[in-house]
């Protein structure tokens, strides 16, 4: 029951070049940084990335996609990364783009042993009829395309048929969290993180406060620990070391 793991680059160790990785995180809302740290120092590459967005330049999972690690990416929204697009539109990327409910929906599904579920969102669209550019040539031609999906009518509504994702492993961090793995996700930072953690079959949670077993009452539990298998404790350090996305200022 104890998975607690003393550092992150013990708790990444199996992470094979090919893996598929669900990763949470909003923006720098909740994102993994120790743990992709340690996994940019492991060196894994070739890597199918599932998250909301792929980072930021220098920063989440855009170290490892400026290193040339990454794949292809599963995600909803890239509109902050400009090595993205590049990697992207020169075909050295291969981007499957979901709306942003459906992938938080695929997650989930995924993560509760649902094969696949019908919804609107998407339909009469290329997402529902096939030919999103996933992956461009040297030339700026299509080189693969998103499929047309299958579509079905309830009740006097098209929707449109979408499959759950499971991944070899996820990516997390949590608020606190005990040594069976039950976490708790503190405001914005309760994103994607629990669906990412329930889609992975190995999952690895960051951790800014470890805590005693008993300690979280069980309906403060967001996560159970069955969903954990390895736990990363922070240092106060790392714990408190968050990047503002944009910053405002007054005049």
């Amino acid at each position: 029951m104890n998975k607690v793991h003393l550092t992150a680059a013990e708790a990444v160790h199996d992470i094979a070049d090919g893996s598929s990785l669900a990763v949470g995180g909003f923006g720098l809302s909740g994102v993994p940084n120790v743990v992709i740290d340690a996994l940019h120092a492991r060196g894994s590459t070739g890597l199918s990335v599932v998250s909301n967005n792929c980072g930021v330049d220098g920063a989440g999972l855009g170290i490892l996609l400026a290193s040339g690690r990454i794949a292809r990416v599963t995600g909803s929204y890239v509109g902050e990364n400009k090595e993205f697009a590049r990697q992207y539109l020169s075909g050295e990327l291969e981007v499957e783009l979901v709306p942003q409910g459906t992938l938080a929906e695929r997650l989930r599904a995924g993560g509760a042993g649902v094969p696949a579920f019908y919804t609107p969102a998407g339909v009469g669209t290329q997402v529902a009829d096939g030919g999103l550019p996933w992956r461009y040539a040297s030339d700026g031609s299509v080189a693969v395309a998103s499929p047309v999906k299958e579509t079905r009518t309830f009740a006097g509504r098209s929707h449109v048929l979408e499959h759950g994702i499971t991944t070899d492993f996820a990516l997390v961090r949590a608020w606190r969290g005990d040594p069976h793995g039950n976490l708790v996700f503190r405001r914005a930072a309760a994103n994607f993180n629990p669906l990412a953690a329930m889609a992975g079959r190995v999952t690895i949670a960051e951790v800014e406060e470890l805590v005693e077993p008993g300690d979280i009452a069980p309906d403060e539990v967001h996560l159970p620990g069955v969903f954990v298998q390895r736990v990363v404790p922070l240092t106060p350090e790392q714990a408190t070391a968050k990047r503002i996305e944009k910053r405002t200022v007054r005049g």
